[in-house]
């Protein structure tokens, strides 16, 4: 691979959703940008594949939606489905496309907007008088230096890059997760909705199954509080997620017919694939002079649902408009970002009181007992999907007397 000669304004490390989005942005703004990965492009990644309504909003705003949408399985609802096999459908703009599509596809366009690519691994940041001017890369066995006003660090869950450059203040993951994918025509047109579900058996997670193009599926289950912060460092919980998984196959009978009637996508045990998860906008630092932390680096995921797609592609745009609104002032950039970081920080902390749903699962069962009953809940419920209602309300006390007495 021949290397990039043009020093880039901005280096951005990681070639995912939030650093995609962030080069996109940034190139259309007229800056020099270089995005390198380590893995070359159209990376595959574990996750659940599903784009929720603010996925659909950041890919709008990239010009990328109508283009996303062509290759995905549109999808109406989430199906959420209780312990004691009770089942609400909330409606959403919702959509299923796996990873190495998306983020493919979104690399891509990032390189259309003017964008360079190269595949290279970070080992460090670049500093001068206490400020980030660039990072060293390891391409092959070279180990070379690249200067730029901005780097930013989009490097997902794994906690490498953020140790590194000194930005890490949790290395261990606030979730993790485990996904594969099954071939199984027979069961288009079964499966429809994105399924959640909770059960003792899944505890203290939830099981999924999400329709994807090509009569594939996502099959998975996540846990999102799985290890105990012990000043910074923390120990994983006792949590199996293989076991997890074969007793959600064993409790929930479509989960069960998928996997007796369908196709593992890959070989042997290599067909599920397990990844960590990073929530809260916690566990790292978001700024330092000359570096941003965007996405999951920065704890782009949603705790509870385990979500992160769209809110990657938001926090990485928001990085580059702090650059393009204040590029030759370190201060007011970093000011900026901070600022809607922080605009942002009270609803990821409504998904993580809501994350008790999945401790307690008996609080999924009364919510969807209520719903069936309740339009205005089911609502409500819509709007936590959409973003504009209080996830943390439904499951407040408050809330709880809401159920019986709206």
């Amino acid at each position: 691979m021949t290397a990039p000669s043009t020093a880039p304004d901005v280096l951005i490390i990681g070639a995912g959703p939030a650093g995609s989005a962030c080069a996109r942005v940034l190139a259309r703004g007229g800056l020099r940008v270089r995005i390198v990965d380590q893995h070359p492009h159209g990376r595959d990644k574990t996750c659940g594949d599903g784009l929720i309504p603010d996925a659909h909003k950041a890919l709008a705003r990239l010009g990328l939606l109508d283009e996303v949408m062509r290759l995905a399985e549109p999808v109406a609802h989430v199906a959420c489905i209780g312990p004691r096999g009770g089942r609400v459908d909330v409606p959403g703009s919702l959509a299923v496309l796996p990873r190495k599509v998306l983020d493919a596809l979104m690399l891509t366009a990032a390189q259309a907007a003017g964008a360079q690519f190269e595949q290279a691994r970070f080992e460090a940041p670049i500093e001068e008088d206490g400020r980030v001017v660039g990072a060293r890369l390891k391409r092959g066995d070279e180990l070379v230096e690249v200067r730029a006003d901005w780097v930013v660090l989009a490097t997902g869950a794994v906690p490498k890059a953020l140790t590194a450059a000194g930005m890490c203040e949790r290395h261990t993951p606030s979730g993790v997760a485990l996904r594969g994918y099954v071939k199984a025509p027979q069961m288009v047109g079964k499966i429809k909705a994105l399924e959640v579900v909770w059960d003792k058996a899944v505890r203290p997670g939830y099981g999924w199954i999400f329709p994807a193009p090509d009569g594939h599926f996502n099959i998975g289950v996540g846990v999102t509080d799985s290890h105990k912060d012990l000043n910074g460092k923390g120990r994983k919980k006792d949590v199996n997620l293989r076991a997890i998984f074969d007793a959600f196959v064993e409790k929930y009978a479509p989960a069960a017919e998928l996997m007796r009637v369908g196709e593992k996508v890959g070989e042997g045990d290599q067909w599920l694939k397990g990844a960590p998860l990073r929530c809260t906008l916690t566990g790292a630092k978001w700024t330092r002079p000359g570096l941003l932390v965007t996405g999951e680096a920065a704890g782009s995921t949603y705790s509870f649902t385990g979500e992160g797609i769209g809110k990657a592609m938001e926090t990485g745009m928001l990085a580059a408009d702090a650059i393009l609104a204040h590029r030759d002032d370190d201060a007011a950039a970093r000011a900026a970002y901070e600022a809607s970081l922080t605009t942002l920080k009270p609803k990821f902390d409504l998904y993580e009181r809501a994350n008790r749903v999945n401790a307690h699962p008996w609080l999924a069962d009364l919510l969807i007992w209520r719903a069936q009953k309740s339009p205005r809940l089911l609502k409500r419920m819509s709007g936590v999907l959409n973003e504009t209602s209080n996830p943390g309300n439904l499951v407040s006390i408050k809330g709880f007397s809401r159920l019986f007495f709206e």
